[in-house]
């Protein structure tokens, strides 16, 4: 296709980009910030770059406050306009949701799948869910994006996901596992991670205070602090990346 496709959820057009292939030359990357996903052609997940994963977060960084909207109930492959027919792949960093093409098209990920599809994502031990629940009390399920309290669930209850993370260390050893691409993370342990999530919320909030609205998933009348661990997470890799 010489234009960009459209999204398979909201069917707006996608941002196509560029990427370094691991076979020379360029890989499309078809990318819809609002609905935090990427449609890959046949194989293309498999073509990138450590370089071009760089990149990747590059763009997920400079995009990790723009509104998220739920993925539609039924997505449409955008080369045949079929159903695309969700599954479940699984690797050593867990468990991700796929959906693809029966025409064998493509297939369409959310950013957090790609992620745990590569190695980038760690899931959360039971230590670093208690003190985040004593912390923040809400985080944002990076999955799906609906608000989840950690004072009453260990589990995402409308995706059923485990918590992740989006974790500069299992950044550092998934790109050196196949390209050594970078190096000199620190290390993260429970206290200093959740200190850090904090930290950069604050941050985040502080910035936004005066053009904040209200939008996507809502708790009524809870006020409790809230953690996107989705963008947290870009921060805290693209600040290791850089």
């Amino acid at each position: 296709m010489s234009d960009a496709p459209n999204c398979p959820s909201c069917h707006a057009p996608m941002e196509v980009h560029a990427l370094a292939s691991v076979a020379g030359g360029k890989v499309a990357l078809d990318l819809c910030f609002a609905c935090h996903g990427i449609w890959f052609d046949p194989q293309e997940n498999l073509k990138l770059t450590a370089a071009a994963v760089v990149t990747l977060f590059k763009l997920l960084h400079e995009h990790r406050d723009a509104p998220r909207q739920p993925l539609a109930l039924k997505l449409a492959c955008p080369h045949c306009s079929r159903t695309l027919a969700q599954g479940f792949d699984v690797v050593r960093s867990g468990r991700y949701i796929t959906y693809r093409c029966p025409q064998r098209h493509g297939r369409f990920s959310a950013f957090s799948s790609f992620m745990i599809e590569k190695g980038f994502v760690r899931q959360l031990t039971q230590p670093e869910i208690d003190d985040m629940a004593r912390r923040v009390a809400v985080i944002y399920c990076s999955s799906c994006g609906a608000p989840v309290d950690l004072r009453q669930d260990h589990a995402c209850p409308h995706c059923r996901s485990a918590f992740s993370l989006l974790d500069p260390q299992a950044v550092e050893r998934a790109l050196q596992g196949y390209a050594k691409a970078a190096s000199g993370a620190q290390a993260v342990k429970v206290p200093e991670l959740a200190d850090a999530l904090v930290a950069l919320e604050r941050d985040r909030q502080r910035a936004q205070r005066e053009a904040r609205e209200a939008g996507g998933f809502t708790l009524p009348g809870d006020n409790s602090p809230r953690l996107d661990l989705w963008g947290l997470g870009v921060a805290m890799v693209w600040s290791m990346l850089n």
